[in-house]
């Protein structure tokens, strides 16, 4: 896999539209195994300066149930497995990695867009994660800014995305505990 160095524009409107439309095929060509698809990371929160790629997050009950039948109609797409199997365990969690697992495939297309589709187990917590990032920040627009000028500066100093997704996890641990305290809060739930 080519890592490229990022680059993050400004929010860009037509993000939720073409996330719209993606849902759309992707619900069309991965049927009932999909349990939930929704349009999760920096391109799903308004103002939020990203990297031009839409990240869709898919729910499933069972990754080794649904591998071989998602390749096959992601693959028709356009989509590449990636060979990531497993997302960051937020520091200070003494959580199993194996509750992190996850399945990956991307596309990048100059026409149609660059995007990743995350495939996770429903109610796992690294699904939990995606979604609570995304509504916390939604629910919190005056943070948008502090956090677009943190990946701004990390991605000035990164030589490619791999690194940029390392140096950026403890910040969102950072925002994991205050988005798990305002969960609590408010009784927000998945």
């Amino acid at each position: 896999m080519t890592l490229h160095k990022p680059v993050l524009v400004p929010y860009q409107i037509e993000w939720e539209k073409r996330s719209v439309e993606l849902i759309g095929i992707l619900r069309r060509q991965l049927g009932a195994a999909a349990i939930r698809i929704e349009h999760i990371g920096s391109t799903a929160i308004p103002l939020m300066a990203a990297k031009d790629v839409i990240d869709l997050q898919v729910s499933v009950i069972d990754l080794d149930s649904v591998m071989l039948s998602f390749d096959h109609a992601l693959s028709a797409l356009g989509f590449r497995l990636s060979p990531f199997r497993a997302d960051h365990v937020p520091a200070g969690s003494d959580d199993d990695p194996a509750h992190w697992k996850k399945l990956l495939w991307t596309r990048h297309d100059a026409t149609t867009g660059n995007v990743n589709v995350h495939v996770r187990e429903d109610g796992s917590p690294n699904e939990r994660l995606a979604l609570l990032f995304r509504d916390w920040f939604r629910a919190h627009p005056g943070a948008i800014p502090a956090y677009s000028a943190i990946k701004q500066s990390i991605a000035a100093i990164t030589s490619d995305t791999g690194v940029y997704a390392d140096v950026k996890d403890p910040v969102v641990d950072l925002i994991n505990v205050v988005a798990e305290a305002w969960a609590d809060q408010v009784k927000w739930q998945v």
